[in-house]
């Protein structure tokens, strides 16, 4: 079967989206490091495709060998993940497979970079290889709406809590339509490296005991007492138990109704498989409004929790942001509980996690404060280090003026249970162990910069370290693999527009994380309004002739100018519609501007895909420019997004005049 140009490069175009989306997801799941490094993949995948676009139209046809490296990347991280394991001493460690120690982080990640660099590079060749035969304009166009076909397609089978082995048939069945005769080219590599992918997945999927939600690989395995241990992306989450065990065996679930008043209605924020639940109908809890993120986990706990507390009809399950629902929530509550809703990401080196969660700022809690109804208790537990515990108690006294007050667990390696309480009007109930700063009053997190998991203002050397490698490897490679620098030369400012759309992108998907909540929904459906902003601005610039491309500029400035007066927290004392309608539209005029800038001038450009890669290599520049949020808060990147398009306008003045009509 012969592909017309369009389907190929449509095809093509979904497949790279696609591929890219899997891996960020999957790799992840399976190895602890990424934890760590949330756009460590999305890196690579931006120079692979970067490079894939500046060797498009020249050079040996690659794009056979793409399934025979997606192959070696799957094989890799299956071989050598990293998880989390616990020490005779009941400490938590990282380990690999069966137990025995991982592979030093800089080996492991290498690895992961290089491969998933080179995999989605030769997937890049053959949309450039394509995407040369149209005219600029025309071929980004056919890109954007493959992108759109990608992300779509992901997004359905996340709905569908598709395990991998969807992942990997969808990806061999594009695979193979477009190799079509090459795919048994090369001594079959094509071929043997797609049978691997499937093999490789497929067994992930139906051996042991995972399940996929939109969010984790989930494990479940049997505990003592006939109870459900969860795992999610190697980490333990939790163990589902009855009431009476917990009782014997953790008796801090209990610890928020000691010095509680009356706790009637109750808001359990990170219900999980239904522990907090259960014990708030054991307390008397007249109702119960439950909130969870992951539909996966509800469904354990409607199905193996031995209380069964999601069939009580005193429980409101709501499968939602915890964050989202408070915002949106006008219910009074007499208890409002944080139940552990930060336990996956409490794995050695917390201190230096780039990790945001809009759950612990001080805007969160005084919003759970106003949820808060007469005499009713605020109250979150979790197992903390001694600076973590800190940072959080010092947030409560910041928003209450009082000091919380804690009563302390058993210890588990340097981290200790703790559970801090403290009622509306900033009394106690009677408790004397209140918080005293051990380490130090560690600045609280915010909406503008929610990393409680960073301990100061800055950037931890190993994030420097990794991406001054980074930096420096896409350097190399660039030169070696896409041809001398001079060759972007005249696309420095489709380069710096690149910078820009990343960290405007970026700064968008965190404020509707804000707004909205971060379910996989939202993050989805922004991704796609991103794509349709693009589309919309081609199709403008497609039939406008904009002949002082200069004022877009002035128009972008303006609109940057706007998303940095009105922060997104301002927003969320505006009800559901009115939010939703200014938030969309400080969020997409920019980038609407933004892109109908680059579309006039990449209309014009003499070789559409040395100029693309110029761009998708900013982008990258971009994704690294990102950890100065950790520094500034996200807010201050427009700033960096304003100087970027102002260097974009000094380096492409000479195109500052429109195409004839």
């Amino acid at each position: 079967m012969t592909l017309s140009p369009r389907v190929r490069l449509v095809l093509a175009s979904a497949l790279m989206l696609f591929v890219e989306l899997a891996l960020i997801r999957w790799t992840a799941s399976n190895n602890l490091y990424l934890t760590h490094l949330t756009n460590f993949v999305l890196l690579a995948s931006f120079l692979g495709i970067g490079l894939g676009f500046l060797r498009g139209d020249r050079g040996r046809d690659l794009f056979p060998l793409a399934p025979v490296l997606l192959a070696a990347l799957v094989a890799f991280v299956l071989v050598f993940p990293v998880r989390t394991g616990t020490t005779s001493q009941g400490r938590w460690e990282l380990a690999g497979v069966l137990g025995m120690g991982p592979l030093p982080r800089p080996v492991s990640l290498a690895v992961i970079f290089l491969l998933t660099a080179a995999t989605l590079g030769l997937v890049a060749q053959e949309v450039a290889r394509t995407f040369s035969t149209f005219p600029p304009l025309e071929a980004y166009r056919l890109d954007i709406g493959g992108s759109l076909l990608g992300i779509v397609t992901f997004a359905g089978l996340s709905f569908l809590r598709m395990p991998p082995l969807a992942w990997a048939l969808v990806s061999a069945a594009v695979f193979v339509v477009l190799l079509g005769p090459r795919v048994r080219t090369r001594r079959w590599l094509p071929a043997v490296g797609i049978a691997t992918v499937v093999l490789a997945l497929g067994l992930e999927s139906v051996i042991g005991p995972f399940q996929w939600s939109p969010y984790y690989k989930i494990r479940t395995g049997a505990a003592a007492g006939g109870n459900v241990r969860v795992e999610v992306n190697n980490t333990p989450l939790q163990t589902s138990m009855s009431v009476e065990q917990a009782r014997t065996n953790s008796p801090f679930y209990f610890f928020p109704y000691t010095y509680a008043g009356a706790h009637d209605e109750v808001l359990v924020i990170g219900a999980g498989t239904g522990n907090d639940v259960a014990v708030a109908l054991s307390q008397g809890a007249e109702h119960v409004d439950a909130v969870e993120i992951d539909p996966a986990l509800v469904q354990i706990g409607r199905d193996r929790h031995p209380d069964r507390p999601y069939d009580d009809p005193r429980v409101t399950l709501h499968v939602d942001d915890g964050r989202a629902f408070m915002e949106r929530s006008t219910r009074r509550y007499d208890l409002v509980l944080f139940a552990l809703p930060d336990s996956a990401t409490i794995v050695t080196g917390q201190s230096a996690l780039r990790l945001e969660n809009y759950l612990f700022t001080t805007q969160a809690l005084e919003r759970a404060r106003s949820l808060l109804a007469p005499g009713g208790t605020f109250a979150m537990y979790n197992y903390y280090e001694p600076w973590l515990l800190d940072r959080y108690a010092n947030t409560i006294r910041t928003v209450y003026g009082t000091a919380p007050c804690v009563q302390l667990g058993p210890t588990q390696g340097q981290r200790q249970q703790a559970v801090m309480t403290l009622r509306d009007d900033a009394s106690t109930g009677g408790c004397t162990t209140t918080w005293t700063p051990r380490v130090g009053e560690l600045e609280p997190s915010v909406d503008d910069r929610p990393f409680p998991y960073l301990g100061t203002r800055t950037i931890p050397p190993f994030y420097l370290v990794m991406l001054g490698l980074v930096l420096l490897t896409s350097l190399v490679l660039v030169r070696r693999v896409g041809g001398p620098l001079r060759q972007m030369r005249p696309y420095a400012d489709l380069f710096f527009m690149g910078v820009a759309f990343l960290l405007l992108e970026t700064k968008n998907v965190v404020q509707f994380a804000l707004l909205f909540g971060t379910t996989w929904a939202i993050n989805a459906a922004v991704f796609t309004g991103v794509l349709l902003s693009v589309l919309a601005a081609i199709e403008v610039a497609r039939r406008v002739t904009i002949r002082r491309p200069v004022w877009l500029y002035a128009g972008l400035l303006a609109a940057l100018a706007l998303a940095w007066v009105v922060p997104g927290d301002l927003l969320l004392d505006l009800s559901p519609v009115p939010r939703f309608a200014v938030g969309v539209t400080i969020a997409f005029l920019p980038i609407f501007l933004a892109n109908l800038l680059f579309a006039v001038r990449f209309k014009t450009v003499g070789s559409s895909t040395t100029a693309f890669g110029a761009n998708l290599l900013g982008a990258m520049l971009g994704g690294a420019l990102e950890y100065l949020a950790l520094v500034l808060g996200f807010n201050a990147l427009l700033v960096v997004v304003a100087l970027c398009y102002g260097l974009a306008l000094l380096t492409g003045r000479k195109h500052l005049v429109g195409a004839p009509a």
